[in-house]
């Protein structure tokens, strides 16, 4: 069993987090329920900016927000001097709600619409990552008619496929984000906003993949990179003040992952920077990187109620819990793999095998395959480790099943960040037929 960050068993043989028994969590505020180790978000993120810090590298770090975005993680962001990276109007609402500071907000995504860049500019924020010719127009209409300027990278695809899920892999050619590095189109979008009045360039942006274990694909990219920005210096008198290297530095979530250390991605990444800037004997640009799920994966357990078994002869042992993928799809998307203890009973000897099922009407809502765990009942509770990027944030309604609460726990407190939906809440917005349907 590999327990992160501050979790432990206490004497009464119950997970422990933050100080707090999870046991008891469930108690107060139900289940499913996220729980966050507030102290082992703050570490992750101290590991990034440290290590730039240490080698005196002028950098920022976005905490990018699409892993989790809530009011007080973003808080929690600003309070450990962390960037944001959002993707949308409603991570930008977020954002602005949570106060974060918008000069070091950076808006990202691949088809924003006119009112998303219009809050954008509207609110000043540092800078946006420019996706697509459209977007670049876009942007220099809204700017134009706001009577302002606004800071821009423009996201390139490098040509580097990472060592990952397909769904997950963006800096490929073939791909629905940015421009190409090989096909000219990179070289048409520099040209075309070092031309405008409205955009200022700071530089370029990639992003090769999510969960990814070692250092090469970040390397090969920032070569390629460094390769267009000769020419374009050549061509255009252009040297970038920023270039991000983007995120998807890899977690731990079982024995099979081995990431490296926040600070090993850091250095090497710094290597590689400052040699093709002396060899273009231009200034050492600001580095930025986009770290979610190396901030907040392995921060987040999620706890279940353990309820009905099935046994297949000779075959399976299933086990049933209180949320699946409503609360997880990661599983059923992306095969994802997951390890679990009981939460109330953790270092009980295994006594057998069995499958975690969801609660969804689906044959695919399974969250763990043969899991090894103590003979469970129906007053259990399980612990589902690492679920802390891309659960909460990726939750939904289907069978009309209510999100989870979240809390966060540090030094012996919990808090609750997010409160549990209601059935309420899930009929909120619709909106009763005026009259009786006539056949």
């Amino acid at each position: 069993m590999f327990l992160h960050g501050t979790s432990k068993v206490n004497e009464k043989n119950h997970l422990e987090i933050g100080g707090v028994d999870t046991v008891e969590l469930a108690k107060q505020y139900g289940t499913p329920l996220y729980v966050y180790d507030v102290a082992l978000i703050r570490e992750r993120a101290r590991s990034f900016r440290e290590t730039f810090k240490r080698l005196n590298i002028a950098a920022q770090v976005a905490y990018a927000s699409k892993a989790f975005s809530t009011i007080a993680m973003v808080q929690l962001a600003h309070e450990e001097g962390l960037s944001l990276d959002v993707v949308s109007g409603g991570e930008l609402f977020t954002a602005i709600q949570a106060g974060f500071p918008v000069e070091r907000i950076h808006f990202h995504g691949n088809n924003k619409s006119y009112e998303e860049l219009d809050m954008a500019v509207k609110n000043n924020i540092g800078c946006i990552v420019v996706d697509n010719f459209y977007e670049l127009s876009l942007l220099e209409q809204v700017c134009i008619e706001n009577k302002t300027t606004m800071k821009i990278l423009l996201r390139v695809t490098p040509g580097v496929e990472a060592h990952t899920h397909d769904y997950i892999t963006t800096g490929q050619d073939d791909s629905k984000f940015g421009f190409g590095l090989e096909n000219g189109q990179a070289d048409q979008a520099v040209e075309q906003a070092l031309h405008s009045e409205y955009l200022e360039l700071l530089g370029i942006h990639s992003h090769i993949g999510s969960q990814i274990f070692e250092t090469t694909g970040f390397l090969v990219a920032a070569g390629k990179m460094f390769g267009k920005l000769k020419d374009w210096k050549d061509r255009f008198g252009f040297a970038p003040k920023v270039l991000n290297l983007g995120g998807g530095f890899g977690i731990r979530y079982t024995e099979e992952d081995k990431p490296l250390p926040a600070s090993k991605y850091v250095e090497a990444i710094i290597g590689e920077v400052k040699k093709h800037a002396d060899d273009l004997s231009i200034d050492i640009p600001e580095i930025w990187i986009e770290p979610g799920r190396s901030i907040v994966g392995d921060a987040g357990t999620t706890i279940y109620s353990v309820g009905s078994r099935k046994e297949v002869p000779n075959i399976r042992q299933y086990i049933a819990i209180d949320g699946g993928m409503t609360d997880n799809i990661r599983p059923a998307l992306y095969q994802a793999k997951y390890e679990a203890v009981l939460a109330n009973r953790v270092e009980d000897p295994v006594e057998e095998t069995v499958s975690i099922a969801g609660k969804c009407c689906e044959s695919g809502d399974m969250l763990i395959w043969d899991l090894p765990l103590p003979k469970a009942n129906s007053d259990d509770m399980l612990a589902v480790f690492c679920t802390g990027a891309y659960g909460y944030a990726m939750a939904n309604n289907y069978n009309r099943i209510p999100r989870p609460a979240v809390v966060f726990v540090e030094n012996g407190e919990a808090q609750l960040v997010v409160q549990r939906e209601s059935y309420e809440d899930l009929v909120r917005l619709d909106i009763p037929l005026k009259s009786k349907i006539v056949d």
